[in-house]
């Protein structure tokens, strides 16, 4: 696959706002939108920037492609996916061309509000920054609908018939065309009001899920989190939404990642931030002082002469790498502390010390 540059296809800034994307957008469609255009590349042209459109519009899509670039697109999203929840036909619309049939023929989707399969469901997790650094599985307890089992999902009690719907003749489909600007005339395919798109009619409803078919029940479902995800990622959980009426396949379950604010921590990507507080004599006299880690803690040498503010790397101690075995940093920033009660001898001391230095400074 050829890497895309989805900014440079659209022409604006990588820290280009919403407002800007939408409106370059529209633009360009106005542009390049077949209705409009008859150049041979229109077409082609078109969907490419559909695409960027649809990419960074989405704050999750253009958050990953941002970090791994069309690689990280291409892994955790299909050419469904990419479209999906962007409202093109209000942009078309209010543009005056058509918007169903040209955009459709480019991926091979078929306009129609007959459902192809069941509802996708949003489930959000949190977890801690710990359990972000290791491989986790954990166990979701989602409602969703799903086939009556008593019925087999036909919504026909057991041992009675069905019949087909004397509105779509069994087809679940009602079909209306309607002009669209005088350019052309869509076809518009919606569900069957009358048995709502299953092309039967029940006779004897099932007892246990009222002739609809399904019913609605909590089930376990365990989802794998790779290590270093970070907050706000989502996973897709193929096949685990509800199932759709008329024994359509079921939707996808989305588990969106939300990690816990830390304690000690503050996380930037693959890297972790820490602050400890040393002494003056530490910072002025060098010293060995602890510093925490994720995993424990951790030696750290402070040198003679250290500056409140000084800022230490320490490789390879950060969040794993997502898809890798290789980690991110730690910075360890020491801070100067302030001793507010001291003791007759420690002020004896430090009083004398300040004689020293301005014995010194006159010298």
């Amino acid at each position: 696959m050829p890497n895309k540059d989805y900014y440079e296809i659209l022409g604006i800034a990588r820290n280009a706002t919403k407002e800007e994307i939408k409106s370059t957008y529209r633009k360009l469609a106005l542009t390049y939108h077949p209705d409009r255009n008859k150049s041979p590349n229109a077409e082609e042209k078109f969907k490419e920037i559909s695409e960027a459109y649809a990419i960074l519009s989405d704050d999750e899509k253009r958050r990953t492609y941002d970090m791994y670039g069309q690689a990280g697109i291409g892994d955790k999203y299909t050419s469904e996916d990419i479209f999906r929840g962007v409202d093109f036909e209000d942009i078309f619309r209010d543009m005056g061309f058509g918007f169903g049939s040209i955009f459709d023929s480019f991926y091979g989707r078929r306009r129609s509000d007959t459902p192809q399969r069941g509802y996708d469901l949003q489930y959000d997790l949190e977890i801690s920054l710990e359990e972000a650094s290791t491989t986790l599985e954990k166990e979701l307890t989602i409602s969703r609908v799903e086939e009556c089992k008593r019925c087999d999902g036909s919504g026909a009690k057991p041992g009675s018939k069905t019949k087909d719907c004397p509105l779509c003749h069994g087809s679940g489909q009602i079909r209306r065309q309607q002009s669209a600007g005088g350019f052309f005339t869509i076809t518009q395919v919606t569900t069957c009001e009358r048995c709502n798109g299953r092309g039967e009619i029940v006779e004897v409803p099932c007892e246990e899920c009222d002739g609809s078919g399904q019913i609605r029940r909590s089930r376990k479902i365990t989802v794998n989190i790779p290590r270093g995800i970070d907050d706000g990622s989502t996973l897709r959980l193929r096949g685990e939404g509800d199932t759709g009426p008329g024994r359509i396949p079921p939707g996808d379950l989305y588990v969106t990642v939300h990690i816990r604010p830390h304690a000690i921590f503050e996380r930037r990507h693959e890297n972790l931030l820490c602050e400890i507080p040393i002494s003056f004599t530490q910072a002025s006299l060098g010293a060995k002082v602890s510093a925490p880690f994720l995993d424990g803690t951790m030696e750290l040498k402070i040198p003679p002469g250290t500056k409140p503010g000084t800022i230490f790397k320490i490789r390879g101690k950060g969040m794993p790498r997502i898809n890798s075995r290789s980690r991110g940093d730690e910075y360890v920033k020491v801070n100067l502390t302030v001793p507010t009660e001291l003791t007759k001898r420690q002020k004896e001391l430090l009083i004398e010390l300040e004689k020293e230095r301005l014995k010194d400074s006159k010298s």
